[in-house]
């Protein structure tokens, strides 16, 4: 039997018919390949299958009885998909109809962050393509993460169908005369402080905006998740010490968006909508404000290329923007006072930028050597009561 083993799971190929003269010969050829990948984790694919039977169906059944856990089967026609449904399969397995397939020869690249690219597919749609290594589930969390905004009144782009696009997923936003706020902003730079009064507004919105218990993630849980994947370049000392700073930040339930730079904001017909949803969470909005002073007035001195292309900025416009945003949301004018807001941001910047080791993102792999010794052991660690003290008061 056809398998290949990809993130952790060992896909198994489904192919032609499965019905009762074949149903016991297919469930020994599974069994086998399962006990010599006792360590892998089962999926099935089933794009080359024609045909299941019942017979076919209790083969799955006593597979997922013999794994624990709930069972991927992917890559389903629609007229297997209604015996799926019909039958009653669709609670019991985790059905995954075919993917469209997309194409984005000739697409206008309307923007790119660490986990994919934004084209234009035409007046009313474009669709974010995710890295080879994202997941398919991680991508559904976007997905409902963006359903679950909108539900809750939340500015954000109402997403359709997952797709493939060559070896990536992806998906598909309705956009109509859209283009990002960052591109606009560069555009039009004599209408800055009207975006930025824009911006100001939707942040805050966000900020305002009291969330049902369960519908996202708390950022302390996903910061804890980060730390303990950094345990194979930290000491123990340095994990818990960056525990504990996570456990210092205050409980909200409020949302925040966790990457909010104007290259993640959406104009369509003058109105700001939120993409790029993956890391949404419940939080203080301080981490919010973090992560923009992280990508508009720290990063552009120091990684011009990349924020100029994950904005759509060019960096003296990244800079100049991030600053008229504070001034507007916080309501410091006074300069000196400005910069001693941006000391203290700047250290609660040195812990975010540490726990994203964490998140294995490339472009911070990259950097983390620097990073762990420069910002981790040099700032974040000697400063641990600071930052617990600052995610507490600021």
């Amino acid at each position: 039997m056809r398998t290949t083993e990809k993130n952790g799971k060992l896909i198994i190929y489904l192919e032609g018919r499965i019905d009762t003269n074949n149903a016991a010969e297919t469930e020994k050829a599974i069994l086998e390949v399962l006990e010599s990948h006792i360590d892998l984790e089962p999926s099935f694919d089933a794009e080359n299958l024609n045909y299941i039977s019942s017979a076919g169906l209790r083969v799955l059944m006593k597979v997922r009885k013999m794994s624990g856990k709930s069972l991927d089967v992917v890559n389903v026609s629609n007229e297997l998909y209604d015996i799926f449904d019909t039958t009653g399969f669709t609670e019991l397995l985790n059905v995954r109809k075919k993917l469209r397939e997309l194409s984005i020869e000739g697409c206008q690249k309307i923007g790119q962050g660490g986990n994919g690219t934004v084209y234009r597919l035409d007046d009313d749609k474009i669709v974010k393509v995710y890295q080879p290594w994202m997941q398919l589930e991680e991508i559904d969390q976007e997905r409902s993460f963006a359903k679950t905004a909108i539900m809750n009144d939340i500015p954000s782009v109402i997403a359709y169908d997952t797709v493939k696009v060559g070896d990536c997923f992806g998906i598909v936003f309705e956009l109509i005369n859209s283009d990002t706020l960052g591109h606009t902003m560069t555009l039009y730079p004599e209408k800055l402080e009207e975006y930025t009064d824009a911006y100001v507004e939707l942040v805050k919105k966000l900020h305002s905006t009291h969330i049902p218990k369960g519908s996202f993630s708390r950022i302390q849980d996903i910061s804890h998740t980060n730390i303990e994947n950094m345990k194979n370049f930290c000491t123990p000392e340095e994990i818990t010490a960056l525990h504990r700073i996570v456990d210092s930040i205050p409980e909200s339930d409020t949302l925040i968006h966790n990457d909010l730079h104007p290259g993640n904001i959406m104009i369509q017909n003058g109105e700001l909508l939120l993409i790029d949803m993956q890391s949404i969470s419940l939080g203080p909005p301080v981490c919010d404000l973090v992560g923009i002073f992280r990508d508009m007035l720290s990063a552009p001195q120091r990684n011009k290329a990349v924020i100029e292309q994950s904005t759509g900025m060019p960096s003296e416009l990244i800079f100049k923007a991030g600053n008229l945003f504070f001034m507007k949301y916080t309501g410091i004018s006074d300069p000196a006072k400005l910069q001693q807001y941006y000391q203290k941001l700047g250290l609660l910047v040195s812990f975010n930028v540490a726990q994203l080791l964490g998140k294995k993102i490339e472009a911070v792999m990259k950097n983390k050597d620097i990073i762990l010794e420069n910002i981790l052991r040099k700032t974040v660690i000697p400063n641990e009561q600071a930052i617990c003290e600052l995610f507490k008061t600021i």
